[in-house]
């Protein structure tokens, strides 16, 4: 019997495409967690855009190569689509190929990680210190100084150019 759960959560994974990514991630631990910045649902969802609550609240990834902010170039820094806190330099951001924005560091006192075992797999999923808002999910094959690959949701975060 667990092998046919198995076999129709991967069928339906391949039917439904993303948007079974927030059923098999672990909603619950950042509901067990207290942050900074707190809002109702109601509240999140007149702050955000459908696909930014999504994604921030709700665990989802949105579609590699959607977000113009992977192919941003300009000097500034990436903040919290949720909260508005500062989470990336454009100094430690990189073109890693994958489809979204990526970074080799975050700002300090930015993110928090904790373990991810949706889609059958073990990862570390990033998300806002202040807001808990899901970001991505960071990995080890990333480019030196620190050779870690955040691997962000544009949807996310917003871009704030430097000034000058």
């Amino acid at each position: 019997m667990h092998r046919r759960k198995m076999i129709t959560a991967a069928l339906g994974a391949a039917t439904l495409g993303g948007t079974t990514m927030a059923l098999w991630s672990k909603r619950g631990e950042a509901a067990d967690q207290r942050f900074e910045f707190e809002l109702s649902e109601e509240q999140w969802r007149k702050r955000l855009s459908p696909a930014a609550f999504y994604v921030l609240r709700e665990h989802g990834t949105e579609r590699a190569g959607s977000s113009p902010l992977d192919r941003e170039k300009r000097a500034g820094t990436f903040h919290c689509a949720g909260c508005d806190l500062p989470l990336f330099s454009s100094a430690a951001k990189f073109d890693s190929g994958t489809g979204w924005p990526s970074f080799y560091e975050p700002l300090p006192d930015a993110i928090g990680t904790r373990e991810d075992r949706g889609w059958f797999m073990v990862r570390t999923e990033v998300h806002c210190r202040r807001c808990g808002g899901h970001l991505g999910h960071v990995f080890d094959d990333g480019p030196k100084p620190t050779g870690l690959r955040y691997c962000m949701n544009g949807v996310a975060m917003r871009f704030v150019a430097a000034e000058g």
